[in-house]
């Protein structure tokens, strides 16, 4: 049941916001009371915190799975892209955006967690890019897997990037594109556009 509860919060959540729904919605839409729910999460941000931490390990177990293929870095970048807004659902209800205006306790654990791992599989992907003559080899490793870390949460600002000017695939396009052109050589530009197109 843990587990069902889990699955229809993260539908409900990404849909809808983590503010906008309750316990009395998630119950209903699995057909149990909300003492059912109640007797798992002893409140909404315990579940909340339960939910996104769920988010968190299936990206981080997908991602790493892509890292495993040891594919090129640039067709990595892309693929990970695809993988989170799977996950995400594009976002269109800027549940992020919700989470750290109500739940900023969860959300800054959530973004210190990201931030670790992101920070690991950046420098691996830049490594090899640049191994591969991809990237260029004077980049600085740390100052640009950090520049990379600000600007995927700086994308998901929702005001200064509304949802109604940009969906997440169109800001995780241009955010890829602006992030890659700045580090790339000739030989990476070539499998850029390609992604791209």
């Amino acid at each position: 049941m843990r587990e069902k509860i889990l699955e229809k919060s993260k539908e409900l959540f990404l849909n809808l916001g983590f503010k906008s729904v309750t316990m009395d919605e998630i119950a209903n839409s699995l057909g149990v009371s909300k003492k059912t729910i109640y007797k798992y999460y002893k409140n909404k941000t315990e579940l909340v915190d339960a939910v996104t931490n769920h988010m968190f390990d299936t990206i981080c177990g997908g991602i790493d799975s892509i890292c495993e293929l040891n594919m090129n870095p640039i067709e990595e970048l892309f693929s990970i892209k695809r993988l989170v807004l799977e996950n995400l659902k594009d976002e269109k209800s800027s549940p992020f955006y919700q989470l750290q205006k109500y739940y900023p306790k969860i959300y800054a654990s959530l973004k210190q967690k990201q931030f670790h791992i992101m920070q690991d599989c950046v420098i691996n992907n830049l490594k090899n890019g640049i191994e591969m003559e991809l990237y260029r080899p004077a980049i600085d490793l740390e100052f640009i897997s950090r520049i990379y870390f600000n600007g995927i949460v700086g994308i998901k600002d929702k005001d200064l990037f509304p949802l109604t000017n940009y969906s997440m695939n169109t800001l995780l396009n241009y955010f890829l594109e602006y992030h890659l052109r700045g580090i790339c050589t000739e030989k990476g530009i070539l499998q850029l556009e390609n992604q791209l197109n």
